[in-house]
């Protein structure tokens, strides 16, 4: 089994309880602050994994030119706008679907993948991830075929992009640094997490100061959503710097079925037929990403 295979899991099982703790406290923070929650404890766990990393295994400092901190940046601005999108999703639908909806980021990566970034797959990749994307479609929609929830779909779409270019450009930053396993993902973690707190904190500062104060008086779920959020992106930083993205992101859609025991047992949410057949479709796309 690829190594790929465990931190996947790993990072799926943490990201669906990211989700919860970021889908709680959307109930009362807006979009900007619950994003800022995902980043905001999270670039001191990432310095001390990276220290960790190189008191057990020391390997040299790498450069970072301006191709590098380009990639991130775009990477970390990305990742904030597929986060606010999906945040959006938890006001549309239920959790359990918004989650599934931004899922599209594994066949949207795929096709990036395949065109831009030099990562083509197998025709048994291939079949996973259109059979991921056809359980996505059946998630998307709540009543018949033929009427689609056009703002939900489109909303789903749009984070499921953002959240595929920011997982092709951190691979890209993390191929970037020439290091070993695992210290690139490391290095690009810590890039990624710090930039985007700093975009999102200096936002805040001069815009809304209300959110921030709406957040330090909720220290336990924010704290929480923090190092979630963090030892989820260890775990797709680490597989990314491994396999491709569209492997790595189909496989990653089992956080569908994390998500859906969270939210039966959680936020006490009922799914239908379809929601139940887009989960084992999900199943199906994974193991055929596996295999292959």
């Amino acid at each position: 089994m690829g190594l790929w295979i465990p931190f996947t899991i790993f990072a799926a099982f943490m990201q669906s309880w990211r989700n919860a703790f970021q889908n709680k406290l959307s109930k009362d923070v807006n979009t900007a602050g619950v994003t800022l929650a995902r980043f905001l404890w999270a670039s001191p766990l990432a310095a001390c994994y990276l220290g960790v990393l190189y008191a057990v295994k020391p390997v040299e400092i790498p450069r970072f030119d301006g191709t590098f901190v380009f990639t991130v940046l775009a990477a970390s601005i990305s990742q904030i706008i597929a986060t606010a999108l999906m945040v959006m999703l938890f006001r549309l639908r239920n959790y359990a679907i918004g989650v599934g909806l931004a899922k599209s980021e594994a066949v949207i990566a795929a096709i990036l993948g395949a065109f831009f970034f030099s990562a083509p797959l197998t025709w048994l990749a291939w079949a996973g991830v259109f059979i991921g994307a056809l359980a996505v479609w059946l998630m998307g929609n709540t009543g018949p075929i033929r009427e689609l929830p056009l703002k939900t779909v489109l909303t789903g779409l749009g984070s499921g992009l953002a959240f595929a270019l920011t997982t092709l450009w951190v691979r890209e930053a993390s191929l970037m640094l020439e290091l070993t396993f695992p210290h690139s993902a490391a290095w690009v973690l810590l890039w990624v997490i710090s930039t985007q707190t700093l975009i999102l904190l200096g936002w805040l500062l001069v815009r809304d100061r209300a959110t921030l104060r709406v957040l330090w008086r909720r220290p336990k779920l924010v704290v929480a959503t923090s190092v979630f959020s963090c030892l989820g992106s260890l775990g797709w930083f680490t597989a990314m710097s491994l396999e491709t993205v569209a492997l790595v992101k189909t496989l990653g859609q089992i956080e569908v079925l994390f998500t859906l025991a969270i939210s039966a047992r959680w936020f006490r949410e009922k799914l239908g037929v379809r929601d139940i057949s887009g989960l084992a479709l999900i199943v199906v796309g994974a193991i055929c990403v596996i295999v292959a």
